[in-house]
């Protein structure tokens, strides 16, 4: 996937099932999403002014959602980036393999949810930028 760009992310809107007594989004693996989920992990209470990510992965697929407030993805391809202003729980980021990632100015109270396509594997992530555009330049 080195030939992923910024171009190859899209919002998903999730389907929402409104009620009066609130709103229900469910996920079906392959369906609503392009992959089977096979780990689902989530950061909250990241204190003000911090950010997360700072890394890339060569062959994991991930679909972010604010699942709670807000926050940005900035993803970048090696040559250009892109920023994504997640804030609507029935929307999901998605973010094909490739990509460097960072994600910063979380609101308060918020959650970010993520759903990966793969178990985690510590030699599928990039954690040094100029490793990651070296792997690009390949």
């Amino acid at each position: 996937m080195k030939a992923s760009s910024i171009n190859d992310c899209v919002l998903i809107t999730l389907p929402k099932n409104h009620q009066l007594n609130g709103n229900l989004t469910s996920i079906t693996n392959s369906k609503e999403i392009p992959f089977d989920v096979k780990r689902i992990y989530y950061l909250y209470d990241v204190p003000g002014g911090n950010s997360r990510g700072g890394h890339a992965h060569k062959d994991l697929h991930q679909i972010m959602i604010a699942l709670s407030g807000s926050f940005t993805v900035t993803l970048d391809d090696g040559v250009n980036k892109k920023s994504f202003h997640l804030y609507q729980p029935y929307q999901g980021l998605l973010i094909p393999p490739g990509l460097w990632r960072d994600l910063d100015t979380f609101s308060s109270g918020s959650i970010c949810m993520v759903l990966a396509s793969e178990l985690y594997d510590e030699n599928d992530y990039f954690r040094d930028f100029q490793k990651f555009k070296d792997w690009k330049q390949i």
